[in-house]
């Protein structure tokens, strides 16, 4: 069949999530491509994606949300854990908690050493800082100031945040003002992704500039559902599309940015991965690679959920009715107040064992009683000091449900079946337990309802930590970067055995990193729209001056 010349591109873009929509805007910039961008869901117009304070109530939302959920979890009572993803333009980072966090600079270094050359720290630092509006840290070698994210501080935090900086204190932990700088350890407010009091997703940051180029088209509520191969070669991508099917052509590449569910989920259903899981559908083998949806991780959490009669704290009641429908005015006003924050306004990165060489834990401090109700802020007032496991040892996988496109993948996420995973969790939560109960809190009054005050022995607490313990919705891995038999892609993000196929998105992470992705997924966008227009990367940051000025204790009078 011959395709009619609008349905012919230079670059298709499977997925208009974190990855896709930097790819789409710098794929672009290149005026003699014409490039596709299809997504599955609808535009980023809904009224919860914007407003920061209620990312609760987006990832609440079935229309922008895909709905995802694991298998029964047999370490985790038996239980179907969630799995948030964006179905929107933006994807997850449409719904997502703004927190902008690249991870500790080792986990770079990890993907290098693990045959990916050009992944190191040093090496990658260029694409974090071309990306980034940092209103903070002028004089600092880590940051961009010029990039199309705007990353700030919360510039009114909640009256609560202060107790937790003092709680962290008092228990001797160090003060970091600038995580993503050259020490990732310790506590301090954190910054996130919002300009002018409402969300920054690389939706409004990078494909909105470019959506009025004539060489870009972006489909929306376009379900992709095969990639075409010639022989090994992807040439085209088939959808569905406004009731009917469609198929778009690519001269050059076939670029998949789904995500790490459903970037392995169309690989599988267009025949490249494991055979042995691809008969049983009836789906033909174009080429068999094995690692295609292996090496599934994501991060578990726990928690010590308080509440209290106090009023301070996010949330909604009778007795804060006249000051919400203040706060509603000033955001609808001016953009700013408890609105305009994403209510998750400091962390901590702590080691849970003193021979660890980088924190095992993030400590995420929750200015909110923990909402379990449908109403899009949380009912009543609280806290929560949210422990989450860093670097699991687990690993699950991505597999087909069903040889239907439409289906939802079958997430095998094989959580806690490592044994240090929960231990880790457990030391955490002792942890947060103490936090919680610092005397920086102490004019709260807050009670402990989660686990509860009566447990305390190691064997109720497990058994609290599998009852309760859910992801913090960072899946990745699925499609594994690197040289051996069990990866997909190889250092330039190329599906190994086929031309003409790339997959950019969290699925190539090697291993997690500690903390939040988005602010990674960009980096590797950016990273990766050069080596697809063969631009030589920018030369590696030198940090060895920021590195002798903190073993002095000198940096922060140097920008480091």
């Amino acid at each position: 069949m011959t395709e009619r010349n609008e349905d012919v591109f230079d670059y298709v873009i499977v997925g208009a999530g974190t990855a896709g929509c930097v790819l789409a805007n710098r794929l672009s910039e290149q005026r003699q491509v014409r490039v596709a961008l299809i997504e599955a869901g609808p535009v980023d117009s809904h009224p919860f994606i914007h407003i920061p304070a209620l990312v609760g109530a987006a990832i609440g939302t079935p229309r922008i949300n895909w709905g995802f959920a694991t298998l029964p979890q047999a370490q985790l009572a038996n239980r179907r854990i969630p799995i948030p993803r964006g179905h929107v333009v933006g994807g997850s980072g449409s719904i997502n908690g703004m927190a902008y966090f690249r991870g500790h600079p080792t986990d770079f270094d990890d993907w290098a050493a693990a045959g990916n050359p050009g992944w190191s720290y040093r090496e990658v630092l260029p694409y974090f800082i071309r990306s980034e509006d940092n209103e903070s840290y002028h004089d600092s070698a880590y940051h961009g100031h010029e990039g199309p994210m705007k990353v700030v501080h919360i510039k009114r935090p909640n009256p609560m945040t202060p107790a937790f900086l003092g709680a962290m204190e008092s228990l001797g932990f160090q003060r970091t003002d600038d995580f993503n700088g050259a020490v990732s350890e310790g506590f301090g407010p954190r910054q996130a992704t919002i300009r002018n009091g409402r969300r920054v997703s690389t939706a409004t940051a990078y494909l909105r500039p470019a959506r009025k180029r004539d060489n870009l088209s972006v489909l929306t509520d376009s379900r992709a559902t095969r990639i075409v191969m010639e022989g090994r070669r992807a040439v085209a991508v088939d959808l569905l599309h406004a009731g009917g099917t469609r198929r778009l052509a690519a001269r050059r590449e076939v670029i998949c940015s789904g995500g790490a569910l459903l970037s392995p989920q169309l690989l599988l259903l267009s025949g490249i991965g494991d055979q042995e899981t691809l008969r049983p559908h009836g789906i033909a083998v174009k080429h068999h690679l094995p690692g295609v949806g292996a090496n599934y991780q994501d991060h578990l959490a726990t928690g010590v959920l308080m509440e209290m009669r106090n009023t301070q704290s996010y949330g909604v009641s009778w007795r804060t009715l006249p000051r919400g429908i203040m706060n509603l005015a000033e955001y609808a006003l001016f953009r700013s107040g408890p609105l305009s924050s994403n209510v998750f306004e400091a962390t901590g990165f702590v080691r849970t064992l003193p021979e660890l060489v980088r924190p095992d834990i993030q400590i995420v401090f929750q200015a909110a009683r923990r909402n379990t109700n449908a109403f899009p802020l949380p009912l009543g007032h609280g806290f929560a000091i949210n422990i989450v496991g860093l670097y699991p040892k687990s690993r699950g996988r991505i597999l087909l449900s069903s040889n239907d496109p439409c289906a939802a993948p079958a997430v095998d996420a094989n959580l806690f079946s490592h044994p240090d995973d929960v231990q880790t969790l457990l030391r955490g939560l002792k942890i947060g337990r103490r936090v919680a109960h610092a005397p920086a809190f102490a004019r709260y009054r807050a009670s402990e309802v989660q686990p509860g005050d009566i447990v305390r022995d190691d064997g109720p607490l497990l058994d609290y930590i599998r009852r309760t313990a859910s992801t913090v919705h960072h899946p990745c891995g699925t499609c594994r970067m690197g040289p051996g038999p069990d990866c997909v892609v190889d250092d330039q993000l190329r599906v190994h055995g086929v031309t003409g196929l790339r997959v950019v998105d969290a699925a190539i992470f090697p291993s997690l990193v500690g903390g939040n992705t988005n602010a990674a997924v960009v980096m590797i966008a950016e990273k990766a729209a050069d080596l697809i227009r063969g631009i030589a990367p920018p030369r590696a940051v030198d940090l060895r001056p920021c590195v002798d000025l903190i073993a002095t204790g000198r940096g922060k009078s140097h920008g480091c």
